[in-house]
């Protein structure tokens, strides 16, 4: 998966407002508490960070599963 793919698929789950704050922002326990863009920067792969949004928030990310 492509970061751009990443991007889109939270900005579809999240809603454009939200999307952004929700990757800056939000930790994400599966990655060791590390937030979206944290993780990115860090150097994990945009499908591994994908697969831990959905894992935490499966509601939001179902119909991407």
């Amino acid at each position: 998966m492509r970061i751009s793919d990443l991007r889109e698929r939270l900005t579809l789950s999240f809603g454009e407002a939200w999307a952004p704050s929700f990757s800056a922002d939000i930790a994400i326990s599966l990655l060791g508490s590390r937030s979206v863009n944290e993780a990115l920067k860090d150097g994990y792969e945009a499908d591994e960070i994908w697969k831990a949004v959905c894992k935490e928030h499966p509601n939001e990310t179902e119909k991407f599963r």
